[in-house]
């Protein structure tokens, strides 16, 4: 069976980046997701196109084609107020080097990492670690199937089906953040597959998607 719209693909793959292995997943840990619907970057999934189990793949995506150029207007200063919980600000999260989700005005979650943290103010990057970078793909396809209709209607994983949100008046215009939704561990909530630090190919431990659709 080739890997077309509304597919359920299985597959291997390393992730090298200026010369380092930055993100992997393995046969027995291998990423899954629905084909044509758009959950991975748009290149990532062309690039695989017609494939069928037992194809191995290798290709590159330009910065154009994974997460653009690094954008200086993607780093914002947010009042600590924001990263309120039950009335305590979580001054163990706001560490330089840090990545918490936060919760854009659309109520999507958006890793930022922190950069610095002043008396009232964090300021946050919410670029994505691969901004800039090119990104070398090698792996191989594992299986391929139709999906159910269920699958379709409420994702893979069951990722369609969430609660909406309210921002609560922190947001910043642009789609930017609220500071609301802590995962607890700093890491991208609700991204991951693997249960081992990877996110199935969603994410590299950093709480960043490598090759994930934002």
């Amino acid at each position: 069976m080739k890997i077309e719209k509304h597919k359920v693909v299985e597959l291997c793959y390393e992730l090298e980046v200026e010369g380092n292995i930055v993100d992997k997943t393995t046969a027995e840990k291998p990423l899954d997701y629905i084909h044509g619907t758009r959950t991975l970057l748009d290149k990532f999934e062309a690039n695989l196109e017609g494939k069928e189990p037992g194809d191995k793949f290798a290709f590159t995506l330009t910065p154009a084609e994974g997460y653009g150029e690094f954008d200086p207007n993607r780093v914002i200063d947010l009042p600590k107020e924001a990263f309120e919980v039950n009335g305590t600000i979580q001054e163990d999260l706001l560490v330089p080097g840090t990545t918490i989700p936060l919760m854009n005005s659309a109520g999507g979650i958006v890793p930022g990492k922190v950069v610095e943290v002043s008396e009232k103010f964090v300021k946050m990057d919410l670029n994505s670690p691969m901004a800039g970078k090119t990104l070398n793909f090698t792996g191989e396809i594992l299986t391929v199937r139709d999906a159910t209709e269920k699958e379709l209607k409420e994702g893979l994983h069951g990722e369609y089906v969430h609660s909406t949100c309210n921002c609560g008046g922190h947001g910043h215009g642009d789609g930017e953040c609220c500071g609301h939704g802590h995962g607890g561990d700093g890491h991208c909530g609700g991204h991951g597959h693997g249960g081992d630090g990877h996110c199935g190919g969603h994410g590299h431990g950093d709480g960043e998607c490598c090759h994930h659709k934002e």
